[in-house]
């Protein structure tokens, strides 16, 4: 148990990656209320101890520290600016921490607008996806306030195990965009290679087994080549939320600007997989987008 954890935490957001996030704080000996607007979404946390609470307004009144973990930037600035949210009913804590990957310049409006009530904000979304929340491993990109990030570290650290303050309000967004195009380019690159060797008829497993050995490694191709390969498109991180990420990376480069050739490329390909109604499969599915592309089958077999 955490020698810190005697906080209440306003937890908002149960979704694949909340309801893990959830399950840990309680875990770590901290008193959870927890909300999210689907009732049924924290149905399964309760055997865990968290008390999952029917309104915002009961989650977040007595809490020492408010954390969300949402979809997008819209649902945010609802639980901010909304019926019940944190303006009108500022938390007893005075501190708000969303892990969230939203658009960094509404997560400064929102955090100036928070500061005037009292409350200070924090972005800190996260990297590891659903198996790095469900083990709290997940890597933390934290920006705001310092003091505010010493006060939150105890909770965030029952979540993460790498965690960074990068800079002010919205810099943790920033940093988790650029993590973003990364990924979503060295997806695509996985993709082109995987389609270039197997017209050339070779191995690839035995090909990824080499390029993990070279230059080529990457945590992409280390944890979702075999699924490429093998033409598994099960979700872990879904298309639909890698294309909302990619959005916020564009729209983010033309505030500056900043050209982002291959990230524009790459949004495209996602944009073809929503197309085709597979915004549900796991990002590393934009394979099948170079299997119509190419007109080949995706098998560990060919």
């Amino acid at each position: 148990m955490n020698n810190n954890s005697s906080g209440i935490v306003g937890f908002i957001g149960l979704g694949v990656m909340g309801r893990e996030m959830a399950r840990n704080l309680t875990q770590a000996g901290y008193t959870v209320r927890a909300f999210d607007v689907v009732p049924a979404a924290g149905e399964v946390l309760r055997q865990f101890g968290v008390d999952v609470v029917s309104d915002l307004v009961s989650a977040t009144r007595d809490a020492d520290i408010v954390i969300s973990m949402l979809p997008d930037t819209p649902q945010v600035e609802e639980i901010v600016r909304g019926e019940g949210g944190l303006l009108s009913h500022p938390p007893r804590g005075k501190l708000f921490v969303d892990m969230s990957t939203i658009a960094p310049a509404a997560t400064r409006q929102l955090s100036d607008a928070l500061l005037a009530v009292g409350v200070t904000m924090l972005d800190a979304p996260v990297s590891g996806g659903p198996v790095g929340a469900k083990n709290g491993t997940l890597t933390i990109m934290v920006g705001g306030d310092a003091e505010g990030y010493s006060r939150a570290t105890p909770y965030l650290s029952a979540m993460g195990t790498t965690l960074n303050h990068v800079g002010a309000s919205g810099a943790g967004q920033t940093v988790k965009l650029c993590n973003q195009l990364i990924c979503g380019i060295n997806i695509q690159a996985i993709c082109e290679a995987l389609a270039l060797a197997r017209a050339w008829d070779i191995n690839l497993p035995q090909m990824r087994e080499v390029l993990m050995g070279g230059s080529a490694a990457s945590w992409m191709l280390d944890k979702l080549g075999s699924s490429m390969i093998e033409g598994d498109a099960s979700a872990g991180f879904r298309i639909d939320l890698m294309m909302k990420d990619l959005r916020l990376v564009l729209e983010a480069a033309q505030k500056h600007p900043v050209p982002l050739p291959a990230t524009a490329l790459v949004a495209t390909q996602y944009q073809n997989a929503q197309a085709y109604g597979e915004g549900a499969n796991g990002n590393q599915a934009l394979f099948k987008v170079y299997d119509r592309l190419t007109g080949q089958k995706n098998s560990a077999t060919q």
